[in-house]
């Protein structure tokens, strides 16, 4: 019998092993699946999973209606809080949905908080744990590995504990909408020798929503803010904002990435700067002693440097994985057509509903090619301006050419003849003008007379007045 066990254990031991190396072979290719997706230039350190890992479940598995509850530095989740059937059971709006989420979200932070105090009793001796409730007994296991005395103090501090909404939604509308703008995006990568994943940044900066617009005054897909859209030679005014352009905001976004990273050295640091600002990002290295994107993250603590910042190149890292496995992640998509246009310049203003006219199409489809232009613009109030490149559906090109022509003629007529008019109108104002001051200068000098005083000084009297005074004089005499 021993025998026969000997025997079998011989055959059956290779086979266990082969097979304890298949599922480590497996665990390990599912662990690092977010790696896989991207190139060298986007390192992927093990000290960024628990960040990753959670971008990947707000973007893509937490809905709008749930609350994540968690960590900011661990990233570990306390709670997740879910309120879809406030809209799919009882049917309420989305105001009172909102007002609900907030409310029950402050309270349930409270009630955390609280509970991390109770917990940080327990390490200090001050409260009797042998009894821990259930949620109390999980949330003491999350942090059993840590040395800190201090750990559910610190846990519970305002910018350690956070809620944070899914975006699952938006960021598959974003996807849904980016496929409109991505080939001529990667195109100007490309053409700026950038790496084309790069093109996903607006996926966490917007959701690729061309009307974002934050609470600080960035605004379009790339978020720049007036002040640096102008550095990027894009015209930022009332009547026409570039940033606004997914396109012309991409040629901006690319010489901006690249001089980050000209800077800095290396991608991570290069979209982190994105976020922060280069000059922020340099402090960042030299105050921690090194540029890894996984000890800075880690160890910098800048008073500008908070959550935002140290979780833009994770954000990035999950995005690019889930924009690239999108349909593991949603299902199939009802993506938006790629953009095709004629561009045209204009050299003469012209009224969008014109220019419409002159493209065979409607002013509609001119407003959503020319998301640069501003409200009364769009509105009609004001004309597209000179210089302007106007974007018309393809194939329009000759066409809108020969009739523009012929309405710019007409046009420059039209205002000509307006401006002779102006000039007459001026004209015949400036000569019945000049003829009442003659009138009026006449009538006084009809009216005053020079007299001379007794002392011998000089004033001037009205005619009524002199008559007045030869009267009395002879009354007198």
């Amino acid at each position: 019998m021993n025998t026969t066990m000997i025997s079998l254990c011989k055959v059956l031991f290779p086979l266990f092993l082969l097979l304890g190396l298949s599922i480590r072979m497996a665990q390990g290719e599912e662990k690092d699946s977010s790696s896989e997706s991207l190139p060298p230039d986007f390192p992927y350190p093990k000290a960024l999973r628990p960040q990753v890992e959670f971008w990947k479940k707000i973007f893509s598995v937490y809905s709008r209606y749930q609350t994540v509850i968690h960590d900011s530095e661990t990233m570990q989740v306390y709670k997740v809080l879910d309120f879809r059937r406030l809209r799919d059971e009882e049917g309420l709006d989305e105001a009172t949905i909102s007002q609900i989420k907030q409310d029950q979200t402050k309270l349930e932070l409270e009630l955390l908080r609280a509970t991390l105090f109770k917990l940080q009793g327990c390490v200090d001796g001050t409260e009797s744990c042998e009894a821990l409730a259930e949620e109390e007994q999980k949330i003491w296991d999350m942090y059993k590995g840590l040395d800190d005395i201090e750990r559910f103090r610190e846990a519970a501090s305002e910018d350690r504990l956070r809620s944070q909404t899914g975006v699952r939604e938006r960021f598959q509308e974003g996807v849904q909408t980016s496929r409109r703008y991505i080939k001529a995006m990667e195109e100007i990568f490309r053409r700026e020798g950038l790496p084309v994943e790069l093109t996903r940044l607006p996926l966490i900066e917007s959701s690729f929503n061309l009307e974002a617009t934050s609470k600080v005054g960035a605004a379009g897909i790339w978020q720049f803010m007036p002040s640096t859209g102008r550095i990027y030679a894009m015209r930022v005014s009332d009547m026409v904002d570039e940033r606004r352009d997914p396109l012309i905001a991409t040629e901006a976004a690319a010489r901006f990435l690249r001089s980050n990273y000209e800077r800095l050295g290396s991608w991570p640091l290069a979209i982190t700067a994105y976020n922060h600002g280069p000059g922020g990002v340099a402090t960042a290295v030299s105050t921690v002693g090194s540029s890894d994107i996984g000890d800075i993250i880690r160890n910098y603590r800048g008073r500008a440097f908070g959550f935002a910042s140290r979780n833009f190149y994770p954000e990035f890292l999950a995005a690019v994985e889930i924009e690239k496995n999108h349909k593991k992640h949603f299902g199939t998509l009802d993506m938006e057509e790629e953009i095709t246009y004629d561009e045209v310049s204009i050299d003469h203003p012209v009224p969008l509903e014109k220019a419409a006219s002159c493209a065979d199409t409607t002013a509609e489809e001119l407003r959503s090619l020319n998301p640069a232009l501003g409200d009364a613009i769009r509105a009609g109030n004001a004309a597209v301006p000179r210089g302007y490149q106007l974007r018309i559906p393809s194939g329009a090109a000759m066409a809108f050419q020969e009739r523009y022509a012929v309405w710019q003629e007409e046009d420059r007529a039209r205002l000509a003849a307006l401006e002779r008019a102006r000039k007459e109108r001026l004209a015949a104002l400036r000569k019945a003008r000049a003829s009442r001051s003659a009138s009026i200068r006449k009538s006084r000098v009809s009216k005053t007379a020079v007299v001379r005083t007794k002392s011998g000084k000089r004033s001037s009297v009205s005619s009524v007045e002199r008559v007045s005074d030869t009267k009395s004089r002879k009354r007198r005499g």
